[in-house]
């Protein structure tokens, strides 16, 4: 099997034609070999310390133990590190010990998951909830259970990976992102064809970071007797007022018919939620079978209730969320590099070159930086980039070292705005 390595992806290698399981994971390690060959295998590094605007790295080649800018995660309000969320967990497995030990229906639903099921309805305004232990599985099981023969999913085309995992088997069509007009056109050519139609976007965009056009398209949906479903993972703790994403941003709390999130970002844990009508959620907690048949989450998950309080207890920590925001965008746009539409805490740098991506990479690497490449399949080939969060508790120094970065990078690879390429 004749793969061309230089210009290849991750998604060649999912089932070259001839090979059985094995071979094909043989092949994949030959490619893999080679990009480590050229410093561009910059996956699943170590972390040798915890989320932080700071984290320490041992990369073989890039001068063995150091601390790196770190760009990768997505505790946008610093809360994993929040000592009053770090005791929250403490007294959680103190009180109830290390684990659940059980699924939901038959022993494994404790007073404090009730507790995190009340907090996040109520954060949002609503009246009923259910969690599940990973934010993935929240859309995914969801969707699985909820769509029928007879129903039909309609997706923004940049929604998250869980969601096409939902409606794998189903019925759905996708639409251009933010193309109002194209969903329109569905919404028109399906009527009267299926018995539900939801249509399902992102609040905040993971790749992109700009945000959906919630308030026109809810409008549009109704209009047309369809369902919406907002996963705003990334907006949550971000965007809004009170941080509530953008259904505050537009205010539609009463309006939005499903809304999904994962507590693994500003809420600093780990697992997901959906919240919908009291009839939808009781139908899921004995419907969905990764939440049916799937232990609950740890006692420490009793962090998650402190961090949905300090959103509203310390709104601070996202004034310096968006101070940062403000200073590193307007840093990267006075370099006249791309950073496309974003709206959020997300900031891309498109290069528009598998190559030049992976070698822009290496490069912040060396100047003590950790930063994401996104190659294809993730996005498409013309639209590589660098994948940047920013976080409430980087200092302007830590930020400045990876400005300057940039402008290196910049020179060095002959990369800049759409208007320069």
């Amino acid at each position: 099997m004749n793969i061309n390595f230089e210009t290849a992806s991750f998604k060649d290698f999912e089932n070259p034609e001839g090979l059985d399981a094995y071979q094909r994971s043989a092949l994949f390690n030959e490619y893999l070999d080679f990009l480590e060959r050229k410093g561009h295998l910059n996956y699943r590094l170590e972390g040798l310390t915890g989320c932080g605007p700071m984290v320490d790295l041992d990369i073989p080649g890039f001068g063995g133990k150091r601390s790196y800018v770190g760009l990768v995660s997505n505790d946008y309000l610093g809360f994993t590190q929040h000592p009053l969320v770090k005791k929250a967990a403490i007294y959680g497995v103190n009180y109830y010990g290390t684990g659940a030990g059980a699924s939901p229906a038959i022993g494994g639903h404790f007073s404090f998951h009730q507790e995190l099921e009340n907090k996040i309805t109520a954060f949002f305004r609503r009246d009923s909830a259910m969690i599940y232990t990973t934010g993935y599985t929240a859309n995914s099981s969801s969707l699985l259970s909820m769509l029928q023969d007879n129903d039909l999913a309609i997706l923004d085309m940049a929604v998250h990976a869980s969601v096409y995992e939902g409606v794998r088997g189903k019925n759905f069509k996708t639409f251009p992102h933010n193309n109002l007009e194209q969903l329109e056109r569905i919404l028109k050519l399906s009527k009267d064809q299926y018995k539900t139609r939801i249509v399902i976007v992102d609040g905040v965009y993971s790749q992109d970071g700009d945000l959906a056009p919630l308030d026109e398209l809810v409008d549009l949906v109704h209009k047309y007797e369809g369902y919406v479903m907002v996963d705003d993972a990334h907006g949550t703790g971000v965007i809004g007022k009170t941080g509530r994403g953008v259904i505050e941003l537009y205010d539609l709390f009463d309006k939005v018919d499903i809304i999904t999130g994962t507590f693994s970002k500003t809420f600093a844990h780990v697992g997901g939620y959906i919240i919908a009508s009291p009839e939808m959620i009781r139908f899921l907690k004995f419907q969905s079978r990764q939440h049916l048949f799937s232990a609950t989450s740890s006692p420490a998950a009793m962090s998650i209730i402190k961090a949905i309080e300090l959103v509203d207890e310390q709104p601070e920590w996202m004034d310096l969320l968006w101070e940062n925001v403000n200073y590193f965008t307007s840093g990267l746009r006075g370099l006249g590099l791309d950073i496309g539409t974003t709206r959020s805490a997300i900031v891309p740098v498109k290069i528009r070159d598998a190559a030049k991506t992976g070698e822009a990479s290496t490069m912040l690497l060396k100047a003590g930086v950790y930063a994401n490449p996104i190659i294809y399949p993730a996005v498409s080939k013309k639209d590589t980039r660098i994948r940047m969060s920013l976080m409430a508790t980087h200092t302007r120094e830590q930020l400045d070292v990876v400005l300057n970065a940039f402008e290196h990078i910049k020179q060095k690879l002959q990369i800049g705005s759409l208007t320069e390429v």
